[in-house]
């Protein structure tokens, strides 16, 4: 996939099911059936121990899953919760990341990182935690593909969506306009997704909510329905 195919891509109202909270020891398998459901974004969220508590994946977890996920038409996102992210960005665009997004509040090179994923022909984004403002976006907005607002802190699957996050995402939308994609994270499920879509975000990242249940497949159909996914 292409970086033009997987702009295409985020153009659409897609739920991205993460991989945070999915069974290791069954990830392809996992991956798999929410591929076979209709995902065509699955989301990467990798720690590093310092910007936010957990350790959690590598570039070797986005290559392990490139070629099953190019295969079915779909697109990795990889969400880079990881503190001066300039410095491992081409770690993961050589392993396959389709599309690149690392925190502004983890960077004083927000500029320089956005360049090196865009040289690279991947998708840019860039994430705000909770605290954060949206002006923070407002010089970088014109670099991005996504803006991601963090529906919950960072650092934890499984958290409680934060109520006052439809507002936020009103905002960010207004800011970036309609080339920009506003992705929402944390705490997304059928009954939290459908106020931030009507905010105006596109693109839903669910974990918990997707492969902590018994059928991955149909609780990723069930979000999907609920914002009306393409």
């Amino acid at each position: 996939m292409t970086g033009t195919s997987a702009k295409a891509l985020l153009g659409g109202v897609h739920v991205a099911p993460s991989i945070l909270s999915a069974d290791f020891g069954r990830l392809r398998e996992q991956v798999g059936e929410v591929l076979a459901a209709g995902a065509k974004v699955i989301h990467v969220d990798v720690m590093d121990g310092h910007f936010v508590p957990p350790i959690t994946v590598g570039p070797l977890a986005v290559s392990a899953l490139r070629e099953q996920v190019e295969v079915a038409g779909a697109m990795l996102d990889v969400h880079l919760m990881i503190e001066r992210p300039e410095q491992k960005v081409s770690d993961f665009l050589a392993a396959g990341a389709h599309s690149i997004t690392f925190h502004q509040e983890a960077t004083p090179q927000v500029a320089y990182t956005a360049q090196i994923v865009r040289d690279a022909g991947a998708c840019v984004g860039v994430a705000l935690n909770p605290a954060t403002p949206v002006d923070a976006l407002a010089d970088a907005a014109s670099m991005n593909d996504l803006a991601l607002c963090m529906t919950v802190n960072p650092g934890w699957g499984g958290q409680r969506f934060i109520a006052t996050s439809p507002a936020k995402v009103a905002r960010l939308c207004a800011l970036v306009g309609e080339s920009v994609t506003v992705e929402v994270d944390g705490g997304i499920d059928p009954t939290t997704a459908p106020s931030c879509r009507r905010s105006g975000a596109r693109l839903f990242v669910a974990g918990a909510a997707i492969f902590a249940t018994a059928d991955p497949a149909e609780a990723y159909r069930a979000i999907a329905e609920s914002v009306k996914a393409l």
